[in-house]
C-alpha cells in the first residue's frame, strides 16, 4: 500500500475520531438504507446499537492505525473476517459496507473529503475487505 494512501487515511480519520458516535450513527443509518435486510444481523435497541457503533469505531481506528504495519494487521483482519461468518455476513455485504463507509466519511469530513481522500479510503477498504473475504470464503 502506498505511503501517501496510508497518510491520507490516517490523517482524515483523526478528523472523524472526535465525532465517532455521530459517525457510527450515520454509518448504520446509511447501511440499513442501502440494504434493509442487513438490519436483523445487528442487535436491536438504541443502547445495543450505541455499543455496536463503539465497537465499529474502535475496530476502524485500530485498523487505520495498523496500516503502518500491514504484516501485523493482516492476521487481525483475517480473524475478523472469520468471526463475521458467525454473524451471517456474506461476501456481497462487504460492498454495501464500503459504500456506507464512504458515504459516512463524506458526511463527516465535508470539504475535507477530497477526491484523493475518497480514493485512498476506497483503496484501503477494498484491501481490508479482500483480506477478510479471502480468509472466510
Amino acid at each position: 500500500m502506498e505511503a501517501q494512501t496510508v497518510t491520507l487515511v490516517q490523517e482524515s480519520f483523526k478528523k472523524v475520531k472526535p465525532i465517532a458516535p455521530q459517525a457510527a450513527e450515520i454509518f448504520y443509518g446509511k447501511l440499513f438504507e442501502l440494504d434493509p435486510k442487513l438490519k436483523p444481523l445487528f442487535p436491536s435497541g438504541d443502547e445495543a446499537m450505541k455499543n455496536q457503533g463503539n465497537k465499529l469505531m474502535t475496530m476502524l481506528g485500530a485498523a487505520v492505525a495498523g496500516l503502518s504495519n500491514m504484516d501485523a494487521l493482516i492476521p487481525v483482519l483475517q480473524g475478523l473476517g472469520k468471526r463475521h461468518l458467525d454473524y451471517k455476513v456474506e461476501a456481497s455485504h462487504y460492498d454495501t459496507v464500503g459504500a456506507a463507509l464512504l458515504s459516512t466519511l463524506e458526511a463527516g469530513l465535508g470539504d475535507d473529503f477530497t477526491p484523493e481522500v475518497k480514493k485512498a479510503w476506497a483503496s484501503v477498504y477494498g484491501t481490508m475487505a479482500n483480506v477478510m473475504i479471502e480468509a472466510s470464503y
